[in-house]
């Protein structure tokens, strides 16, 4: 992948930002095979030629909405209070309320982007495993805090329940989408917690 070096304005990292988030949108409905350059010009209101100026390619505006959307992830706030089980539930409706007012539609928005990148575009695989490993390590590190806390037993092992999260919430989220029904996430998350519920002290 290439992409150029960042803004050095305001405006120019503003518009940047925004061309980026309209792509990310464009992408999440409609794959990034299906959208193109000129799609997102349309869309941001911005000519080729400005295109070029923020983006050598297509392969560039990709790499930057996969950091836009890991960065979407990891900002959440919540997943900073997993350290209880009142933490772990907050984050547990507020996903399931998110997917409930978009009636099962949407996937997650890096897994998505992985399922169509990871066998054909190596170097988006490698961003977006990346991408996941920082988001189960923001799980593990929860689960380990529990632990030392004396919430969760010494012999929890927190990195195959952080996978276990991970993995539940990735298979609910398909599953809610095929489905056009929030209870298939609700399951597999609902799941996931009483994985740690067996644990507790």
């Amino acid at each position: 992948m290439s992409i150029l070096s960042a803004p050095r304005t305001e405006k120019g990292r503003r518009t940047r930002e925004r061309i980026v988030a309209i792509a990310a949108r464009l992408i999440s409905e409609q794959g990034v095979a299906r959208t193109s350059l000129d799609d997102v010009g349309s869309a941001a209101r911005v000519g080729k030629s400005q295109l070029y100026h923020y983006f050598a390619d297509k392969d560039g505006l990709v790499e930057s909405v996969i950091d836009h959307q890991i960065g979407r992830i990891l900002d959440d706030e919540r997943l900073g209070a997993l350290d209880t089980f009142e933490g772990w539930t907050a984050w547990r409706d507020a996903v399931v309320a998110a997917k409930r007012r978009l009636q099962g539609t949407g996937g997650c928005p890096i897994g998505s982007l992985a399922a169509e990148l990871a066998d054909t575009d190596e170097a988006a695989r490698l961003a977006l495993e990346a991408g996941f490993e920082h988001w189960e390590a923001r799980f593990r590190t929860g689960i380990v805090a529990m632990i030392e806390s004396g919430t969760l037993r010494p012999d929890a092992d927190a990195a195959r329940l952080a996978i276990t999260v991970l993995a539940a919430f990735q298979g609910g989220m398909l599953l809610a989408r095929l489905r056009r029904d929030v209870a298939p996430l609700e399951v597999a998350l609902d799941g996931a917690i009483e994985q740690l519920r067996r644990y507790a002290t």
